[in-house]
């Protein structure tokens, strides 16, 4: 193709390129239309018999980070060479047996977004009968909405796979505090009197324009301990794909598992793909799905991240069931260390999605009078409950689970 040829005379690759766009949109990658623009008009000055030439033009276009490279290949091979992608798209997506070898590697964002593709233009528009009933559809108790009512432990693989979406699109903002810090306002109710002096000697003596400064709001840092024993790891791996959507939106977050030994996991999380993220989480920690010792776990907490991760006013949201029979009087001597290095301490317990619940377990008798707030979370409806009470302010937070009794909070 010529540099000068109009790109009227080209529509078809005109729609490909648009569309190839969308699909890195809808797999996560910051695209805009001014993105396709860019890449058409990129493609008037290379020789698109070429492959080699095109994916380098539209990866310099449409690729703006490291970590979005591989996805961008996948979907460029997946996307431009090969005619029957959407059959071996579905055959990835079924379950394979392959002697000893351990399934390939995808992407379940890329594989979602293609699967997302529009019908072909000449396929045949839905009759009459299909739109009433997907009208009526939409006004039943939808599947979503059991979903979300449905206990973690409880899930299919179908389902989970469904969860794993809701919780990724879900975007919360975290509420902010005030700090004793002051910055440059346009309005207000603090005047800077120095500010307000500097201009009037600018402007010669007069003081027309008065100077204001303002309180900083600052989001509080985070900080979650979950527990990934045998007990909890359905309700961790839910926790998990929370965290890495709060992590993807630049929250103030930092991540620690802990079964058997603590684990720092701030990091792994940040990985653009949740599933890949997650993935290679669980082949990282030994302790997965194994045994628990919280206390020994808190007492490595306190000692090596305390200082570093508590400071600012942080809050801690300590995920576990608190079933731990042994070294009790450590729990109960760790717990009241880290509340007293934390600015809050708050517990999301599986085990309170049950009315009757009692702490008469030991471990959960001793971590109870040094938390200062307790959330069921063991279905989707609980996980967003306690991320609104997130957005909003913390005596708010508290539910009917909590009460003060002399000074010390009980979860009931």
């Amino acid at each position: 193709m010529s540099r000068h040829e109009p790109m009227t005379a080209m529509p078809p690759l005109v729609r490909n390129v648009v569309h190839f766009v969308r699909v890195l949109r809808a797999a996560g990658l910051p695209m805009s239309p001014a993105h396709a623009v860019d890449a058409l008009d990129a493609l008037g000055w290379i020789d698109i018999g070429r492959r080699d030439d095109v994916r380098a033009a539209l990866a310099t276009l449409l690729v703006s980070a490291p970590d979005e490279r591989e996805l961008f290949d996948a979907a460029f091979d997946l996307f431009w060479r090969d005619p029957d992608w959407e059959g071996k798209l579905r055959a990835l997506l079924l379950p394979k047996v392959q002697g000893a070898m351990p399934p390939p590697k995808r992407n379940n964002r890329l594989a979602d977004a293609l699967a997302a593709r529009r019908p072909p233009a000449g396929a045949n528009p839905p009759s009459a009968a299909q739109e009433r009933h997907e009208l009526h559809a939409r006004v039943t108790f939808s599947a979503e909405e059991r979903l979300r009512q449905r206990d973690f432990d409880t899930l299919s693989a179908d389902e989970w796979r469904a969860l794993r979406h809701l919780i990724r699109g879900h975007r919360l903002p975290l509420a902010t505090e005030p700090t004793r810090r002051l910055k440059a306002a346009s309005r207000g109710s603090r005047a800077d009197l120095r500010a307000s002096a500097r201009h009037a000697v600018r402007a010669g003596g007069d003081w027309t324009v008065w100077k204001y400064r303002a309180v900083v709001q600052r989001k509080p840092p985070l900080v979650l301990l979950l527990d990934i024993s045998g007990s909890m790891s359905s309700y961790s791996r839910a926790v998990l794909y929370f965290c890495h959507a709060l992590l993807q939106s630049r929250e103030r977050l930092q991540v620690f598992l802990f079964g058997t030994r603590l684990t720092h996991a701030t990091r792994a999380l940040r990985e653009r793909d949740p599933d890949v993220a997650i993935a290679a989480l669980s082949a990282q920690v030994s302790d997965w799905s194994g045994g628990t010792r919280i206390g020994a776990a808190l007492a490595e907490f306190n000692r090596r991240w305390a200082r570093r991760v508590l400071a600012g006013r942080a809050t801690v949201l300590l995920v576990t069931d608190g079933l731990d029979y042994e070294a009790i009087d450590v729990l109960e001597a760790e717990m009241a260390r880290l509340h007293r290095f934390a600015h809050r301490v708050v517990w999301l317990n599986p085990l309170l999605r049950y009315r009757d619940f009692s702490p008469t377990a030991r471990g959960v008798q001793a971590i109870a009078p040094h938390v200062d707030s307790c959330h069921p979370i063991h279905n989707l409806e609980s996980l967003e409950a306690f991320a609104r009470s997130l957005g909003g302010p913390w005596p708010q937070a508290l539910t009917s689970h909590t009460k003060t009794t002399g000074g010390a909070t009980q979860c009931n």
